[in-house]
């Protein structure tokens, strides 16, 4: 397991305004539940773990908050607006960015190239004016290539800037996922299962990592993981799904003292 030393919560965590509720959301597959009412807010600049066993709904949760799926039923608001009417394309416009479980990057591609795609979804460009080389569309791709520079740079990804990704080892993929997402610029970032395939020492500096990036940048998170002791090293908070269901909310301290959150990981019978 890592040694990532615990995150110590700013007393002020509590007055921070919200900036997500999902509110009784429920997903249907057929005649599976998903996800069955579950409701929980998150924070502004705090880093929140949702944890659960396999087919817990965590997923399914990430795919509707980036609007891969469409709930049955509630809602969801981000910074006061409702997001259940916005596109998946639109979402990262919206202020919401995310990675994946499985490394989502364009192989061939360099990780600069990569990079400047995240950054693609907050600018005005369009096939015809980047065929033309219009004015204005040379300064928003200087502006792009400028970004993501910087997030190459506070990556510390510099060295394999024109390398493509597909010959790097899989932790330096996930910075340049990380990296992708940074560069448009989200107020909530939505980390899937960042630590899959990492060794101790790479997961001890992820979580430096995420939250250098609250801190740094101001960046809310939403986290979803396996690797309990970064989950509980990092969170400010902790929601426990399992068969959908919301079973607890809390601390990690709390969460991990939580006999409904034992029960579902160890399989114990309850008493």
């Amino acid at each position: 397991m890592g040694t990532v030393q615990p995150l110590r919560a700013s007393p002020a965590a509590a007055a921070r305004p919200t900036l997500l509720e999902v509110r009784g959301v429920v997903v249907r597959f057929g005649g599976i539940v998903a996800l069955d009412k579950v409701s929980f807010e998150i924070m502004e600049h705090e880093v929140l773990g949702l944890i659960g066993p396999n087919g817990a709904g965590k997923t399914t949760m990430f795919n509707c908050l980036s609007r891969l799926y469409t709930p049955n039923e509630g809602s969801i608001v981000f910074d006061g607006q409702p997001i259940l009417q916005r596109a998946p394309h639109r979402m990262a416009e919206a202020g919401i960015g995310r990675t994946f479980q499985n490394v989502a990057l364009f192989r061939t591609l360099t990780v600069l190239q990569n990079v400047m795609i995240g950054g693609h979804t907050r600018t005005r460009g369009d096939f015809f004016s980047d065929a033309l080389a219009l004015p204005w569309s040379r300064r928003a791709n200087r502006a792009l290539e400028t970004a993501a520079w910087e997030a190459i740079d506070y990556l510390d990804l510099q060295d394999v800037a024109h390398l493509p990704v597909a010959g790097l080892p899989f932790g330096t993929q996930k910075r340049v996922e990380l990296a992708r997402a940074l560069t448009s610029r989200p107020r909530l970032l939505l980390l899937d299962e960042p630590a899959g395939g990492l060794n101790h020492e790479e997961v001890d500096e992820l979580g430096r990592l995420i939250r250098q990036i609250r801190d740094d940048r101001g960046v809310t998170v939403l986290l979803v993981e396996h690797h309990m002791s970064l989950v509980m090293a990092v969170s400010d908070r902790v929601v426990a799904l399992d068969f959908g269901r919301k079973i607890a909310q809390g601390t990690p301290a709390e969460i991990q003292r939580n006999e409904d959150v034992i029960r579902a990981y160890l399989g114990t019978e309850g008493g």
